[in-house]
Parts: C-alpha cells; structure tokens; sequence
C-alpha cells in the first residue's frame, strides 16, 4: 500500500489539528479512539465539532 503526497500531508496536519486542541490524552482506550477520529477528522474539529468520545467503562 502506498501513500501519496496529498494522504501525508493531511494526516499531518491532522496530527498538529489535533494535539493543539486537547486530543492529545491517551490515558485509555476512548481517548486514544477520540485523538484517531480527530486526526482523520481534522476539519471538523477547526470548525468547533467537539470529537471527544465518552469514557468507556469496564
């Protein structure tokens, strides 16, 4: 599987959109799920869509 240029660049800059706005826990398994989805889902988190998925308890 290969990767273009355009796939990296997005990705990266989903990891920055991420981590600057609080995605960056990854203390447990609906955090590390939260900073995923954030990630592949960077614009909407710059429009304001809170991502951050509820805790999941065992």
């Amino acid at each position: 599987m290969r990767i273009s240029l355009f796939g990296l660049i997005y990705l990266a800059v989903g990891v920055v959109v991420a981590l600057t706005n609080g995605y960056n826990s990854v203390a447990g398994v609906s955090e590390a799920l939260s900073l995923v989805v954030a990630v592949i889902l960077w614009p909407a988190v710059l429009l304001g869509v809170d991502l951050h998925l509820p805790s999941i308890t065992t």
